[in-house]
């Protein structure tokens, strides 16, 4: 019985595992204003301290759907060094996971004539993952009524910067899983890499900015890679800005037949923010829920602006 119920449990879990462990959810929470969730090289640019806190619900409609909850804090330290913290909570049916990311980062400037830096971050990541055993029936006494293990690991980052361009690349999960904590079906491979890519565009539209981006994903171990295309409006406001945009989500080998499609909704007034985005599923094979939902709020405390040129402003409102 022991072993029928490990191997369900595998079966059922594995794929959640290899997408999951030691991997925050991106989908939509790097569109909202939280560049450190695209790239941990991103810690330390910018005029301040920053808190985000963010919820994402996925699957609306379905009991026991995935659900997620972060709150990151970064800052710049001293002029060219920046450093940062995430604490996460993810959830799906039986399965949780705690956990977080402490990152470091360094920032380069290139060229004395122009806009031209490079950033590299380094990822520290502690889960802790949990299966809740309550909800089996005839489940094996010996197993008890939670089966739970930690995992740590490291991601690398790397981003440049020249005038308004910008591209970065991130490796997580650098390191391979040495101990299978399952009889069969569980990854070791848990390699992931992205490569973002944006311009803004702000030269010609005053108090606008323009943000077109792409991101593209690949997961190692079973070799399924993504695309997001992603635009963003800002408007300078009296307090702030305003801004709206979209994200166009597909597999990769599945160029033709999209996953989902997100609008988008942000604020920032003096130093609170708020977001939301809703993301419509528009795959035949996710008819069976509504979409999913992400909050995200944040708080930044002004410091005074860095004497280096690598670590002021990411944006113009910033």
């Amino acid at each position: 019985m022991r072993k029928i119920y490990i191997l369900l449990l595998t079966l059922l879990f594995s794929a959640n595992i290899n997408a999951q462990e030691v991997n925050l959810p991106q989908y939509l929470n790097y569109l909202g204003d939280n560049p450190f969730a695209i790239t941990p090289a991103y810690v330390g640019i910018g005029s301040g301290l920053r808190f985000r806190l963010n919820g994402l619900s996925q699957w609306v409609g379905i009991k026991n759907a995935p659900e997620t909850q972060s709150l990151s804090i970064e800052s710049r330290l001293a002029d060219r060094f920046g450093g940062g913290l995430t604490i996460f909570k993810d959830a799906n049916g039986n399965t949780s996971q705690q956990g977080f990311k402490a990152t470091f980062a360094s920032h380069l400037i290139l060229s004395d004539v122009n806009q031209s830096f490079f950033s590299f971050g380094f990822t520290y990541s502690l889960v802790m993952f949990n299966i809740n055993a309550n909800s089996f029936e005839d489940l094996d006494a010996g197993l008890g009524n939670t089966l739970n293990f930690n995992t740590s690991n490291f991601d690398v980052s790397f981003l440049y910067r020249y005038n308004d361009y910008g591209v970065s690349f991130n490796v997580s999960n650098i390191l391979d899983k040495k101990d299978r904590f399952f009889s069969n079906g569980e990854p070791i491979i848990l390699r992931r890499y992205s490569l973002y890519n944006y311009y803004i565009f702000t030269r010609f539209y005053g108090d606008y900015e323009f943000e077109p981006s792409i991101l593209v994903e690949y997961l190692e171990g079973d070799q399924r890679s993504r695309t997001d295309l992603n635009l963003k409006i800002r408007k300078r406001t009296a307090s702030g800005y305003i801004w709206a945009g979209f994200t166009y989500n597909f597999l990769n080998d599945q160029l033709f037949n999209p996953n989902t499609f997100a609008p988008l909704v942000g604020i920032k007034s003096g130093n609170l923010y708020a977001s939301y985005g809703f993301g419509i599923n528009i795959n035949n094979t996710q008819s069976f829920n509504v979409g999913s939902h992400m909050i995200t709020l944040g708080f930044d405390f002004k410091k005074r602006e860095s004497l280096a040129r690598c670590t002021k402003k990411f944006y113009m409102f910033q």
